[in-house]
């Protein structure tokens, strides 16, 4: 191993095997740290690195006993573990408000101060959200018991797995009218490897510690005009039609109940939660607030890919000439 790699330590990163947490895992790698990733299921991660330069860890945020384990010996955490949506064994308040504290108390207990909480643009405890209302919960702990946490609140992330422009190529392909609830809601879609190599800068000091960061990409676009992107560089021409988010309600209400009664095999590229709905309520940018004081990723010396560079290399299998 060699110098620069002794010299960084070893980082513990949970969630490593999602589609952020492989980015920031391979970030941190070629940063020269060891890596250690923690997540419910470890085989998922293909490995990648030097020999001995990452280790796989089987935790489980509602096992104290496994995320003690993850951070043995550790030098730095990464929390990372978040869902989109709940189901029968996974809600916001487990994993993203209890499990966030889990994992807090335990980097507290091992004496570890680097540690980096990535969190979602539009936490709120007063949210009607319950996912915006966990990931605030979640945050408060984290503060609470690592007052030098760095908290990174992201918008909409986009990347080759993204669960956002892949979603809406794959509708425009099978469907002439594509509804759309929260037509006018504006976004700003932070490249995935922007928040990686973001990660990686504040576990290197080169963060404010204690401090709140709002990662977004350099376009402020509405949820319409993504969608209708997606469109034109797919070359399909599909109707937007904007619904009423009291509509949308219902939709996803119907949605749901589809979801259930069918022992989850409604289709999950049709399927909507009216937490999500509620969601698309507000704005999903990097608040004047943030770029004041500087806390965003043009403030820790990162320039933020656009959608322009990067999603027309992935979205090509969606092509209508099948490029």
């Amino acid at each position: 191993m060699n110098e620069k790699q002794m010299r960084k330590g070893l980082a513990t990163v949970f969630g490593g095997s999602g589609f952020i947490g492989r980015h920031v895992v391979r970030a941190l790698i070629y940063d020269g740290w060891r890596v250690r990733v923690a997540c419910r299921r470890p085989h998922l991660l293909k490995s990648f690195g030097e020999p001995g330069q990452i280790e796989l860890i089987q935790a489980n945020l509602r096992d104290a006993q496994t995320i003690a384990a993850a951070l043995e010996g550790a030098d730095a955490a990464v929390n990372l573990v978040g869902i989109l949506a709940e189901s029968d064994d996974q809600t916001f308040t487990d994993i993203q408000s209890r499990g966030a504290r889990a994992v807090a108390e335990a980097v507290k207990e091992a004496g570890i101060t680097r540690f980096v909480h990535i969190s979602a643009i539009g936490a709120r405890k007063d949210s009607a959200s319950g996912y915006a209302r966990s990931k605030a919960e979640g945050e408060a702990a984290v503060h609470e018991l690592v007052p030098q946490a760095i908290i990174f609140r992201p918008s909409i992330v986009f990347g080759p797995e993204d669960d956002f422009f892949n979603r809406f190529a794959a509708m425009a392909r099978l469907m002439p009218v594509l509804p759309l609830v929260g037509a006018n809601t504006r976004f700003q879609p932070v490249f995935v490897d922007d928040i990686a190599r973001a990660v990686a800068l504040a576990l290197d000091g080169r963060a404010t510690t204690g401090a709140t960061y709002e990662l977004g990409g350099p376009e402020v676009k509405t949820f319409r005009e993504l969608v209708q992107y997606v469109c034109d560089i797919t070359q399909r021409r599909r109707y937007i039609v904007p619904l009423s988010f009291e509509t949308g309600k219902l939709m996803a209400g119907v949605t749901q109940l589809a979801s259930k009664l069918s022992f989850g095999l409604f289709p999950k590229l049709l399927s909507m939660t009216t937490d999500q709905v509620e969601l698309l309520r507000r704005d999903n940018i990097v608040s004047d607030e943030a770029k004041a004081s500087e806390k965003t990723l043009e403030g820790l010396g990162v320039a933020p890919q656009a959608i322009e560079v990067i999603i027309p290399t992935y979205l090509d299998r969606d092509h209508k000439a099948g490029r």
